[in-house]
């Protein structure tokens, strides 16, 4: 972040301690990236980026008069120069006007007004709605805090994940299946299944496309045709569109449809189920002492009880996983419905977008630390895998019925099904089978250590 960018956080922030959100509030030390993507500042700021295009674009087409060098100076440096005094300008105008677009447009006309372009006032919003306006800045919003926060926050977390798959890659660990001891797995390759499911989803987010428009009232073109019959709008608007790195949805009411911010909300509660998931399975494993946490000095896990580390850090980040999919859920049964041409209620909604991405990176953020905070208890994994060789059974049954012994699975179940087996009982076990010694001295050779299948 640039200097200014920090001068522009600072003049907005204040008292967290007053704040009523914790995105805002206790957890802003972290959230706070989001603010130059998602705020009442950044909107303003994405909006003015799209107005000052739109003049320029007319100007392309000829509706205005070429546009030199020092005015497009004049436009680059109203966007750069745009800090927080600027934008509580904008809010004062809207106190008056009730409508924050038009305060947009009267904030641009009064800083132009006293340059060489005052005589393109008029032509600030000219044959726009502000939806022209506002479904253009969301959707830039939405994919800037994406490439440039969540995704970047979430490949570290990935990439982590990785590190501690190869590291425990040959780790030998007890598989649960139903809650119950199954057969032995890797602590390793449990970590590369989230590292594998991850993988995906944020390559489907990374090449995810939102499609904006800009049409006028009801999609049109209604008074820009009017007033330029000659001037190709479709034409227009996608080249216009396209030069934000958006797609362009030609056929719209006055809203731009919601699917594509809903595939990419969906996409990320995907990736939030999958990291549910591994919260809950880091919470079990550190809960078995499979898991130990780092003791940091100055930290206290429990008011009463000094002995404690808790695995807060999990626990946290679930807990923002299951805010930030509530508000997806949301979403995604709203967006879809508009009455008729448009109504408001999907402006409502749309304001909310930052905030469930700041419950994401809290999420990820948390996630993260309590990753770094963890290491294998090598020695408690190796204990609980050899506490029960009857885990091995499957080996066993399916030995049998290699080498052609009837009901093979049905002897193992008589000498094994609820039975919990030390190394002596499950050597015993297997003198007791209709085979012969070669064949069991082979069996004899299995371990919970060495059955762990392909690395």
């Amino acid at each position: 972040m640039s200097l200014q960018e920090a001068n522009v956080m600072k003049q907005l922030s204040s008292n967290i301690l007053l704040n009523i959100s914790p995105i805002d509030g206790r957890y802003k030390n972290i959230t706070h990236p989001l603010s130059k993507y998602f705020s009442e500042y950044a909107f303003f700021k994405y909006r003015i980026q799209i107005e000052i295009t739109y003049l320029k674009a007319l100007s392309d087409v000829k509706i205005l008069r070429k546009i030199n060098k020092s005015e497009v100076k004049i436009f680059q440096d109203i966007i750069s120069d745009f800090n927080a005094g600027e934008a509580d300008k904008i809010k004062k105008i809207e106190i008056k006007t009730k409508h924050d677009v038009k305060a947009v447009e009267y904030y641009l006309k009064n800083k132009l007004s006293n340059t060489s372009l005052s005589d393109v006032l008029e032509f600030i919003h000219f044959g726009l709605t502000s939806e022209d306006v506002n479904n253009l800045a969301i959707r830039l919003m939405l994919k800037d805090a994406l490439n440039f926060v969540l995704l970047k926050n979430l490949q570290v977390l990935n990439k982590e994940i990785l590190n501690q798959s190869k590291k425990y890659k040959s780790l030998p660990m007890l598989g649960r299946t139903h809650g119950q001891a199954a057969v032995p797995t890797t602590l390793g390759k449990e970590f590369l299944v989230f590292y594998k499911r991850l993988n995906k989803e944020i390559r489907i987010l990374q090449t995810a496309k939102l499609a904006g428009k800009l049409n006028g009232a009801v999609g049109n073109y209604n008074g820009l045709n009017f007033a330029y019959p000659k001037i190709n709008w479709p034409k227009f608007s996608k080249d216009l569109v396209s030069s934000f790195g958006l797609d362009v949805n030609q056929t719209t009411n006055q809203i731009a449809p919601f699917e594509d911010i809903i595939f990419v909300f969906q996409t990320l509660q995907r990736i939030n189920g999958i990291l549910l998931d591994f919260n809950q399975d880091m919470w079990r494993y550190i809960s078995d002492n499979w898991l130990i946490q780092e003791n940091k000095k100055g930290e206290v896990g429990s008011s009463t009880m000094p002995q404690k580390i808790n695995p807060i850090m999990f626990e946290n980040s679930e807990g923002n996983l299951i805010i930030a999919n509530s508000l997806i859920e949301g979403f995604t049964n709203k967006l879809p419905i508009s009455r008729l041409q448009r109504d408001l209620s999907n402006s409502t909604i749309s304001r909310n977008f930052g905030l469930c991405l700041a419950y994401c990176l809290l999420a990820y953020e948390n996630c993260l630390i309590g990753l770094l905070r963890v290491r294998a208890n090598e020695e408690k994994i190796k204990e609980d895998l050899n506490s029960d060789w009857s885990i091995l059974s499957e080996a066993i049954q399916i030995y049998l019925k290699k080498i052609g012994v009837k009901n093979g699975y049905e002897i193992v179940k008589e000498l094994t099904r609820g039975e919990k087996m030390n190394k002596q009982d499950f050597l015993n076990m297997i003198d007791k089978l209709p085979i012969n010694n070669k064949q069991k001295q082979e069996l004899k050779k299995l371990t919970p250590q060495n059955y762990i299948g392909e690395q």
